[in-house]
């Protein structure tokens, strides 16, 4: 299998300095277990040239560029073992999970293959015949974020590969090697520099947002880097997708069978060690079920393996880098001394590595930052409620709307609550599955545009319209 060093040609090939490298940290450790490529902002302008210049061959012939991203879900599929061992070492997540991730990747390039903009014709009683077609964009600059490397470089490069556009990509400083690498399977599938990854530190990023011969930038991030994203793309106007994270709540009913559902709404919240932009957190409950609900939750969270990804029985691995644990640990201290209480957890697990014990909060203010920002990690604050219209409202009370959900019996009435949730995407009892048929979008500070499904191959085309006269 490729290792995690350099190729020598392919997607990364970028002339430089090429000496530069900053540490690669194992969050199971703390400890740097490897270096990638520190490329620097002004090598930006050979590698967007070379994508341009390779943008007039792809997107000339659909149905080539289909047969490629099938041999590259194939190449993907047959690299799974390296890769996931790679991205569980840089990343965390339990080996099982990293598998899924690299099975997703592969399902999302297959998905993307099969899909094709369909030419509309237009009447409106003139003697003209109008049809829209649709056309690429160009370079597309895809920056990725580091709880799910692969899985949402797939989200961004597929469809915009599919579409005839060549892309850009850029994973987070934190997770930058099994990218690298999959960047390397890729070239095996896909026409030299159709796709191309660069890895580095800031200002990359920023450089390759500003861009002037970008013509599409997509982002997953926090909503202050969303921010500047789109400030940075305002004087090339080129378009811009931004998915900027949730704080998603689910509402337990007071029909809810708690012990049927407990184990569904734990790993909503806890998968990947809570490290899902539209994993749960927070719950309402009613304030009759509230002492159940937390019973159950802390239950799980005391008795849950926690350890390294390479361990066969780790559920939970730890948080990705120490910034985002020094973060976790802010926000439950905060809590904790605002009167909260920790049934489970509270506390950075004792050893090396970026460890936080899965903790369950109750008591906790209502305006607790861990309740009203977007806390990132293996925390859940359970509060209780005593009227529907409360638990609505304060589920729709932050700036985030990404995900939701409400858990009952009666699905019906469970359906007509989660109506009135200002999210992009609600589920009854159940949570953060989606399909790759699906758009997928938040509103308010969740972000602008829409991923997933044909929703995601039309994001990354324009339309072209033509006019003819009709026969005589």
């Amino acid at each position: 299998m490729p290792t995690s060093e350099p190729p020598t040609s392919g997607p990364d090939r970028v002339p430089g300095r090429g000496d530069a490298r900053f540490a690669v940290v194992d969050p199971s450790t703390g400890e740097t277990f490897d270096e990638a490529p520190d490329q620097q902002p002004d090598e930006l302008d050979a590698v967007v040239d070379r994508a341009h210049r390779a943008w007039h061959d792809w997107r000339a012939d659909p149905a080539a560029r289909a047969t490629a991203l099938r041999r590259a879900a194939d190449a993907v599929e047959a690299a799974g073992d390296g890769l996931a061992r790679l991205l569980t070492r840089e990343q965390g997540k339990p080996l099982a999970e990293s598998y899924a991730e690299i099975a997703r990747t592969a399902a999302r390039l297959r998905y993307f293959a099969g899909l094709a903009p369909r030419t509309r014709r237009i009447g409106d009683g003139r003697p003209v015949r109008s049809e829209v077609r649709w056309r690429p964009l160009g370079p597309v600059a895809a920056i990725v974020p580091w709880n799910f490397p692969l899985q949402l470089a797939a989200a961004k490069f597929a469809p915009a590969l599919a579409a005839g556009n060549t892309v850009v990509l850029k994973p987070s400083p934190c997770t930058p090697l099994a990218t690298r690498l999959l960047g390397s399977v890729l070239a095996t599938a896909l026409p030299e520099d159709v796709l191309t990854v660069v890895t580095g530190r800031e200002p990359l990023g920023a450089r390759l947002a500003s861009h002037p011969r970008i013509r599409h930038v997509t982002f997953t991030g926090s909503v202050p880097t969303g921010r500047a994203v789109a400030r940075a793309t305002a004087a090339s106007l080129a378009r811009v997708t931004l998915e900027l994270g949730g704080n998603d709540a689910a509402v337990l009913l007071d029909d809810v069978d708690v012990d049927r559902i407990a184990d569904r709404l734990f790993w909503a919240a806890f998968r990947n060690c809570g490290q899902v932009c539209m994993a749960v957190k927070r719950v309402y409950a009613p304030a009759r079920l509230h002492a159940e609900v937390v019973e159950a939750l802390a239950r799980r969270a005391k008795t849950v393996a926690v350890g390294s990804g390479l361990d066969p029985d780790t559920r939970l691995g730890p948080v990705n880098n120490a910034p985002q644990l020094a973060r976790v640990e802010h926000l439950t201290r905060r809590a904790l001394a605002d009167g909260a209480r920790a049934a489970a957890g509270g506390h950075r697990l004792d050893g090396p590595g970026y460890f936080f014990a899965p903790t369950i909060l109750t008591d906790v203010p209502p305006d607790s930052p861990v309740v009203t920002e977007e806390q990132f990690g293996p925390v859940l604050p359970v509060l209780p409620y005593r009227g529907l219209d409360e638990a609505v409202d304060a589920a729709n009370g932050t700036g985030f709307g990404l995900g939701g959900s409400v858990w009952g019996t009666d699905t019906d009435r469970a359906e007509a609550v989660a109506d009135r949730l200002e999210c992009g995407t609600a589920w009854i009892n159940h949570h953060a599955e989606l399909s790759l048929a699906q758009p997928f979008a938040g509103t308010k500070d969740s972000g602008v545009g829409v991923a997933g499904g044909p929703w995601g191959l039309y994001g990354n085309l324009r339309p072209f319209v033509v006019h003819r006269p009709e026969e005589e």
